[in-house]
């Protein structure tokens, strides 16, 4: 019986490790992206030139990328039905097609990294989409456009960061190359809320 026990505890313990996984799309594949990164240490794949291993703060930063880009896109779905004002439709329109692309290169250097990314938005997006897809006309618009504006200067420290200070030559050409869009889209968020007179202060949308 004592011999069962032992025999029984590796397997306890390896279904006890998978369950422990987030449930959290974009931290799944953060644990993922980690242990990949692990194996292929332990491995000792890092004496094959041709075999680079991705540093896990380039790897957070392309799942955190992919995950900042389907929130925008999916707020931008949301500005079609829950805004009234035509240039905050044409706004969110624009985000969804300029991200879609940005989605396009960012999951083809993923692949050739042989890194996950998250297949749906974080649980704290979520919750954003949700207070968000409660308001409806102008109280959307001045909360959509906020949120905009606060989440993509969060964007451009990030990007720029990896931009100068990624492990991987390609990753940081990847944020290099998306840093100009990211600014026009804030600077024409700006703009927006300027003229919409939506006053600036803490974001409306928490």
């Amino acid at each position: 019986m004592k011999n069962s026990f032992f025999y029984a505890l590796p397997l306890l313990l390896f279904i006890g490790g998978c369950n422990s996984r987030s449930s959290d799309s974009e931290k799944k594949a953060k644990e993922i992206n980690s242990e990949k990164i692990d194996s292929q240490i332990m491995s000792n794949q890092s004496a094959d030139p041709a075999l680079p291993i991705p540093a896990k703060a380039d790897a957070d930063f392309l799942v955190e990328a992919a995950s900042g880009g389907m929130t925008a896109v999916q707020l931008g779905q949301l500005a079609q039905t829950n805004s009234l004002n035509r240039e905050i439709k044409a706004f969110g329109d624009m985000m969804i097609k300029d991200h879609r692309k940005s989605r396009e290169k960012l999951s083809t250097l993923a692949t050739s990294k042989n890194m996950v990314l998250p297949d749906s938005i974080s649980g704290h997006q979520q919750k954003i989409k949700e207070r968000l897809g409660r308001k409806k006309g102008e109280a959307f618009d001045r909360a959509y456009i906020s949120f905009v504006i606060d989440d993509h200067k969060k964007d451009i420290r990030a990007f720029r960061r990896a931009a100068e200070n990624a492990a991987d030559p390609e990753i940081r050409a990847f944020a290099m190359d998306q840093l100009p869009l990211l600014n026009w889209q804030l600077d024409t968020a700006r703009n927006l809320q300027k003229k919409m007179g939506i006053p600036v202060g803490p974001p409306p949308y928490e």
